[in-house]
């Protein structure tokens, strides 16, 4: 009976991945502090959405809509909302799913323990990786340092004027649209 449990438990092993590091799966959009949603964030609120476009589309699509010409896209991009000026900075960060599959190590120590072999590895990938891209959005003024915080007076507009941002951004496949929009 123990030789079938042993023989049970090492087919389930074998044929699992164990998750080490889990992606956050966010809907439509998310407001999280920075540096809770990644450490190399700002401590500031961030409206974070999954970007599934390639990489750089949304630098292009700001570029694009706001007309910077390439200069300072990342940082200090202006908009208005009812006559008062505001600023955005977005950061573009990729937070993989890391799965650990025991298959191919499992087969590689058995094979060389087989062979009688010190090889270092024969088999596949012990770590899979899949990584998920997404658009962390700051907003802030010459009045607030933070416009996304719960108690900002302006967080209401702002998270209007950025669900249509992403609206606009996840359905506009020529980024020049948005230019005639305006």
């Amino acid at each position: 009976m123990k030789r079938y449990l042993f023989v049970l438990c090492l087919a389930i092993m074998v044929q699992s991945c164990i998750p080490v590091r889990i992606a956050p799966n966010i809907k439509d959009y998310k407001l999280s502090k920075g540096k809770k949603f990644k450490r190399s964030l700002s401590k500031r609120t961030m409206f974070i959405f999954k970007d599934p476009k390639e990489a750089e589309h949304f630098y292009s699509y700001v570029n694009t809509k706001f007309q910077l010409n390439h200069e300072n896209v990342y940082d200090d991009i202006p908009f208005m909302i009812d006559g008062k000026t505001y600023f955005f900075a977005f950061y573009e960060t990729a937070i993989p799913t890391k799965v650990l599959n025991l298959a191919p190590a499992i087969f590689s120590a058995t094979l060389n323990a087989a062979l009688d072999t010190d090889d270092d590895y024969v088999g596949g990938e012990d770590l899979i990786r899949t990584d998920n891209w997404y658009i962390a959005i700051e907003v802030y003024s010459d009045y607030e340092k933070d416009c996304l915080h719960e108690d900002s007076f302006s967080r209401e507009l702002v998270l209007n004027y950025l669900r249509t941002l992403k609206k606009e951004y996840l359905t506009t496949h020529n980024y020049n649209e948005t230019v005639f929009k305006n």
